[in-house]
């Protein structure tokens, strides 16, 4: 088995670069990555990025410049995933076809939240912790739960009393 190098660009910081996983990924200059982060082959990271450790990047993925990637989080590219073949044999990298991510500029994904395969998040978007996102997010909004619903946007910083309603309601 070939093992594909990462290509990293200028200025990327890898915290205990033994205890992360890059192959065959591009990852911008300036992005930092965490401990315990795998990020696949045909995965892109674009520049100053943060991937936050225990976060699981998977072929398909592109992230866009200045995106914050919490704990935990995992992306999914496989809409019906499945060990084996109709006919009992196990699956090759023929047998299934990667959805692509794509994360826009600016946004922002809450630790250990989940990513679907073929999901779209718009620019400044802010992901709940914990939330399931099961479909497109529009640029600036903000959402939260299991599944994911549009509960703001990030176009109006609420104040201190809004932000905990609003933390209120996702829960």
């Amino acid at each position: 088995m070939t093992t594909l190098a990462p290509i990293l660009e200028d200025g990327v910081t890898i915290h205990h670069p033994h205890l992360v996983n890059l192959y065959g990924c591009h990852v911008g200059a300036g992005s930092r990555i965490g401990t315990f982060v795998e990020i696949q082959r045909n995965a892109f990271v674009g520049r100053n990025c943060k991937i936050s450790s225990h976060s699981f990047l998977c072929e398909g993925v592109t992230i866009e410049d200045g995106v914050f990637i919490g704990h935990g989080v995992m992306f999914t590219n496989d809409l019906y995933p499945s060990a084996v073949t109709e006919d009992g044999t196990v699956q090759g990298d023929s047998d299934w076809q990667v959805h692509p991510i794509r994360v826009g500029q600016r946004a922002s994904i809450g630790s250990n939240a989940t990513i679907l395969a073929g999901v779209t998040i718009g620019e400044g978007a802010l992901i709940g912790a914990g939330a399931v996102v099961t479909r497109d997010v529009p640029d600036f909004a903000i959402v939260a739960g299991v599944p994911a619903r549009i509960i703001g946007s990030t176009r109006h910083k609420p104040a201190p009393a809004e932000a905990s309603q609003a933390a209120a309601l996702a829960e």
